[in-house]
């Protein structure tokens, strides 16, 4: 094991897309319809809607937030950031605690629908047995969960589409006679009572982290989840109601197993005895899927918190399959105790975590917005605000309170907890704001100056992305090539005169002018605004008069007269001599673009911080060497032309792998942007950009030393 090793990125939309929708579709499908039945009646999928709306402007702001900060932790780690380590430390021990309730939801769920084949089964023990099974299975890593939640969603969803499918056919309008009686009193505390059926859908923020392009994969697969399970549950307790009733599922409290009992008036009418049977393996994939996923989400909040200072370094521990053992097991043993608590009484609770953590969301989004923090860029924005942001406060708050006094004194018991651990433990180990701070600012309070830099990492992380307009910006940009050390001030100066010279034909005004440049980059330097780090120098300014970016290029044996930024102190470990500063980059941005200026910086800072970087890049030969250095990464591809088999044919012949664009070819001194008709000739150099799998492709096909 190590401490502190980042999680691997191994999660597209597809797995996100089934751990939401594999961590949603059970209780509240297949236990918790006859229980809302007996509170509402006929009015249950009405419940089940408006649930949803409920919780549709908490789940926007999951996406945005998740998008700006995908990190393990998902929502403790917003709020932490938003509001600070107290608000951080109650809300990740809430979460937590409600995602463990969820996972003993589905175990007790697992054993109940057992009971359809087996009599006299040994109802907890087993549910103790399946949770460390699952465990077993988190702690061989998130992508084998996800696969493993990928196949049980290929068993469940057609099964729930042929119980609603057909079960359209024989509702009874009639059973829906008398829907608005207890609309007045009962549809909002049943509505809260089903807001557990959600959970799974917000919770999938937790492995945010391990999501290969969250900008793009978390929206989509979120949002395609929600459609999902917001159908499952209208439609499927649609036909509930109207092929069983609701006297009948609200009978005896509430029948636990509705979709059994539809399932055998539906075979009944078929002649056949094959309905019960069939959902009870439906319930049984959907148990199964959330008790997994559940495990799997939870664990990841004691990692973060871990990260954080809040609990023991002990949490913060991946082993070498990538996982987070220690949050594993902690995790399956609350999971075994909370299973002795009844369905009804882990709803509520799990309910009202919920409804708190999706209002922490809103809350959260509304905070980072008026922060004025320029690095917080998030991939998605979501809409209406603030209006939709303060509603989703309001309305969860108001359904909290529909649920009853135990949620609410568990709640608040819950918040005594976390701030009690948080003055004993975490206070003195953490030193950390929240953006909540730089909304103060003009107050003249402390802002936390540490979450800027943390965002701006986290930036750099996920900078990179196959339409990235950074490949343009590199192809494009002039260098400068010294065999002599030169002093910064001299590269400074030659560098603004060639930046000038580009600018000038796009510029909207007469400040983009040489000596104009030149003076903001030697200001930059006295003031230590200039990041200097690995022998990589990045310079940078915005300006008005611009509407595009521009980046020029120098490199030299030596950089001289460049001090360190204090901003970017060496790391502890570094040795008293600082590198020798061999690469510039001079980086000018609209001053409107403000992420995209930050995304651009990042993007240099992720390629120097490669190991191999500064050797590549003294033994670059020739400026298109030395551009296609800085590019050179896992979504790159340098083709030899001769190499690969491609003199004298054209780019439209060549059927390269799918996410691939050929952005540059390399003739001699000359570079050519190249369209489908280009001609590839002896001795050129082709640049491919693309996905990760299909630059990959590119290499095994095109390049021999990558051939098996």
């Amino acid at each position: 094991m190590s401490l502190g090793k980042g999680l691997p990125k191994s999660l597209g939309t597809r797995d996100v897309y089934a751990l939401a929708v594999g961590a949603t579709l059970s209780s509240g499908f297949f236990l918790l319809p006859g229980l809302a039945a007996n509170e509402v009646g006929p009015a249950v999928p009405l419940a089940y809607a408006l649930a949803g709306l409920v919780l549709a402007p908490g789940l926007l702001s999951v996406a945005e937030l998740t998008t700006a900060m995908p990190k393990a932790g998902g929502v403790y780690y917003f709020a932490d950031r938003a509001m600070g380590p107290l608000v951080g430390t109650i809300a990740g021990f809430g979460i937590w605690i409600s995602l463990m309730l969820k996972a003993a939801f589905a175990l007790v769920g697992i054993s109940a629908y057992l009971g359809i084949f087996f009599d006299d089964l040994p109802a907890t023990p087993i549910a103790w047995a399946l949770a460390i099974v699952f465990g077993a299975v988190n702690a061989l890593g998130a992508r084998i969960t996800g696969r493993f939640q990928a196949i049980l969603i290929v068993g469940l969803l057609p099964l729930l589409a042929l119980f609603i499918g057909a079960g359209s056919f024989q509702v009874d309008p009639g059973g829906f006679a008398g829907i608005g009686r207890n609309l007045d009193s009962g549809l909002v505390a049943t509505a809260g009572l089903v807001i557990v059926s959600y959970m799974g859908l917000s919770n999938v923020a937790s492995v945010a982290e391990e999501v290969r392009d969250p900008a793009r994969s978390f929206p989509t697969g979120i949002f395609l989840a929600f459609g999902t399970v917001l159908l499952v549950y209208i439609g499927g307790t649609t036909v509930m109601v109207g092929v069983v009733g609701a006297d009948r599922l609200a009978a005896d409290g509430g029948d636990l197993t509705p979709v059994a009992t539809t399932a055998e008036v539906l075979a009944t009418g078929w002649g056949s005895t094959l309905g019960p049977t069939l959902a009870a393996v439906a319930a049984l994939l959907a148990f199964f899927a959330v008790a997994n996923a559940g495990i799997l989400y939870s664990s990841r909040y004691p990692l973060a918190m871990a990260r954080d200072g809040i609990l023991p370094p002990l949490f913060g521990r991946i082993s070498r399959q990538g996982t987070p053992t220690v949050g594993i097991v902690v995790t399956v043993a609350l999971v075994i105790a909370f299973v002795s608590l009844g369905p009804s009484n882990i709803a509520k609770l799990a309910s009202a975590f919920l409804l708190l953590t999706f209002s922490l969301a809103c809350l959260g989004v509304i905070v980072m917005r008026e922060s004025g923090l320029a690095s917080y860029d998030p991939g998605f924005r979501s809409p209406l605000y603030p209006a939709l942001h303060i509603g989703g406060i309001l309305a969860s708050g108001w359904m909290i309170v529909t649920l009853g006094t135990l949620p609410s004194l568990f709640a608040g018991g819950l918040v005594v907890l976390g701030a009690s651990w948080y003055s004993y433990y975490a206070q003195h180990r953490v030193d950390r704001g929240g953006a909540i701070l730089h909304v103060f600012e003009r107050l003249g309070r402390k802002r936390h100056t540490g979450l800027d830099r943390e965002l701006r990492e986290i930036m750099k992380e996920h900078s990179a992305s196959e339409a990235d307009p950074f490949f343009a910006l590199v192809t494009k940009a002039p260098v400068l090539d010294y065999a002599r050390p030169v002093a910064f001030a001299e590269l400074a100066e030659l560098a603004s005169r060639r930046l000038a010279e580009l600018i000038a034909p796009g510029a909207v005004s007469e400040t983009a002018d040489a000596a104009s440049l030149n003076a903001a980059f030697m200001e930059g330097r006295r003031s230590g605004a200039t990041p200097v780090s690995h022998g990589v120098a990045l310079p940078h300014l915005t300006l008005d008069s611009i509407d595009r970016p521009y980046l020029a290029i120098a490199r030299a044996p030596r950089v001289t007269d460049i001090a360190r930024s204090e901003a970017t102190p060496p790391p502890p470990t570094a040795p008293p001599k600082a590198e020798p500063v061999r690469a510039v980059f001079f980086l000018v941005s609209p001053k409107s673009a403000p992420g995209r200026h930050l995304r651009t910086l990042a993007h240099i800072a992720r390629r120097a911080d490669h190991v191999e970087f500064m050797d590549a890049w003294v033994a670059a030969e020739g400026n298109d060497q030395l551009r296609t250095t800085l590019l050179q990464d896992e979504l790159v591809a340098q083709l030899n032309v001769d190499d690969a088999g491609l003199v004298n044919r054209t780019l439209g012949e060549i059927a390269f792998p799918p996410r691939t664009l050929p952005t540059m070819v390399v003739r001699g001194e000359e570079l050519i942007i190249p369209d489908s008709k280009t001609l590839l000739r002896a001795g050129d150099r082709l640049t491919v950009i693309g996905s990760e799998e299909g630059i990959t492709a590119v290499r095994r096909r095109y390049q021999p030393d990558m051939r098996k």
